[in-house]
């Protein structure tokens, strides 16, 4: 078995980096909430990191073992099953703008970077060699980095890294404890007040796969100080310093959010398809209610079941939430996931299952063999022999349609580097090793514009 993973082809264009498409099989144990339901299921609520259609196609295509053997879409999942996915991992594009090293402290075993907005911290999804910690591991050598906080993967900015076990500690205690002072820039809608104000409204996740996080009094404690630096007529948004006191995710998007000032290009938080005309100003309705909303299939793929699945009626939704939820809530989420599934592109999903000439067909892998039964084994990588470029595209293959030609999977347009960010960065942290900070984004200047699309 080889020691490092097939070799990948980076490609910088267009103000985006790039990694040629790979084939990549995971192995992990069956979890708790796996056990006795059908592994479609499972895939379509658990990841949601593709359309229904991609999903059941793999499946059909023999990729999927348990225990060794081909899964099919109903094959069920039980206690003690090892399950391994090979997937051609098509890697979404992030800027080119290059991850910066602000500061390297050998004696005190911590790194100071500056991330870019795009770049996730974590191997997540579809990243893998696009994250963080990839990146500096492949790019500047380091052999570890351990990530003691986090930012999402739209927010660009500062983040102070351990390379070391013992570095790790020291600081996730400080985070944990409360007494890193973390300070944010933001440029968010409308004409922020002047005078400073204090946002200390609980908050809640009530979707897992997609992140979504509301204002709940069932919540965690959260409170943002928040500072107007300039407002901007030209564009209709202020600039604001930001202050959050604690650590919860999405805490600043939400708060502006709930206060009526949503970050001015935030693709969830500030959408008027998702959550209307207020923008979730003030929170949204909290009265449980069980009305669940089906998503838009295909109208082909829903004739052609036999029985549709939980992702497929909407009731998955609320599955991971721990309170029960609202039907204002069950909208936005539904609203949501029609977005994600549009950016699949249903009707060349109908076309591509059709007229796939055969099933995937992984090239280069080199499988470890099984377990003894119910010992359980870490889930991780598995290497890959040799890297086996893909084939030219078929000769039949319409000129305005593009597919892979290994997975068949319809190929998007590259997205506009600035769609890949939100205007909101890290600026500075204090901690006990020291005060760091990063320059002032771009975006944050007084006369500052930018493309607002249909805005």
């Amino acid at each position: 078995m080889s020691d490092s993973p097939p070799p990948l082809t980076k490609i910088t264009v267009n103000g985006l980096k790039k990694i040629t498409p790979y084939w990549y099989p995971y192995i992990t144990m069956a979890k708790g909430r796996w056990l006795n339901r059908e592994i479609l299921e499972v895939v379509s609520t658990e990841f949601r990191d593709r359309s229904m259609e991609y999903y059941r196609y793999a499946l059909e295509s023999g990729v999927t073992t348990i225990n060794g053997k081909v899964a099919q879409p109903d094959t069920i999942i039980l206690n003690g099953d090892r399950i391994e996915n090979v997937v051609h991992r098509h890697e979404p594009p992030v800027t080119s703008t290059p991850v910066r090293v602000l500061h390297h402290d050998a004696g005190r075993e911590f790194i100071v970077i500056d991330k870019p907005g795009s770049i996730p911290v974590h191997a997540t999804g579809r990243y893998f060699k696009n994250s963080l910690v990839e990146i500096l591991q492949d790019e500047f050598d380091y052999d570890k980095v351990y990530p003691v906080n986090r930012l999402d993967r739209l927010t660009s900015g500062l983040m102070v890294m351990a390379i070391s076990t013992k570095c790790a500690r020291v600081l996730s205690d400080e985070f944990l404890a409360g007494t890193v002072r973390k300070e944010y820039i933001a440029r968010c809608k409308g004409k922020f007040p002047e005078e400073e104000i204090v946002c200390d409204q609980p908050m809640l996740t009530v979707d897992r796969q997609i992140g979504l996080n509301i204002i709940h009094p069932e919540g965690k404690n959260a409170k943002t100080i928040f500072k107007r630096l300039h407002y901007d007529e030209n564009t209709d948004s202020s600039v604001l310093h930001c202050r959050p006191l604690t650590g919860r995710s999405h805490q600043i998007r939400v708060h502006l959010q709930y206060l009526g000032y949503p970050i001015a290009n935030d693709p969830i938080y500030s959408e008027t398809r998702i959550w209307g005309d207020k923008l979730g100003k003030g929170g949204i309705d909290l009265t449980p209610s069980d009305s669940r909303l089906a998503p838009i299939p295909p109208s082909e793929a829903r004739a052609r079941l036999q029985k549709l699945l939980p992702r497929e009626t909407g009731h998955d939704i609320g599955m991971g939430s721990p309170v029960p939820l609202s039907a204002e809530a069950v909208g936005i989420i539904t609203r949501l996931r029609n977005m994600k599934d549009e950016d699949e592109d249903w009707s060349r999903w109908r076309d591509v299952v059709f007229r796939a000439k055969g099933r995937l067909t992984p090239t280069g892998i080199t499988h470890r063999p099984l377990a003894p039964p119910h010992r359980r084994e870490r889930g991780g990588p598995l290497k890959s022999k040799v890297h086996v470029p893909p084939p030219a595209p078929d000769a039949d293959t319409p000129v305005n349609v593009l597919y892979c030609p290994e997975c068949y999977l319809p190929l998007h347009p590259d997205p506009k580097p600035e769609k890949l960010y939100i205007f909101l960065h890290a600026l500075r942290y204090t901690t006990s090793l020291g005060t760091f900070e990063t320059e002032m984004p771009e975006w944050a200047k007084e006369g500052w514009e930018w493309d607002r699309g249909e805005e």
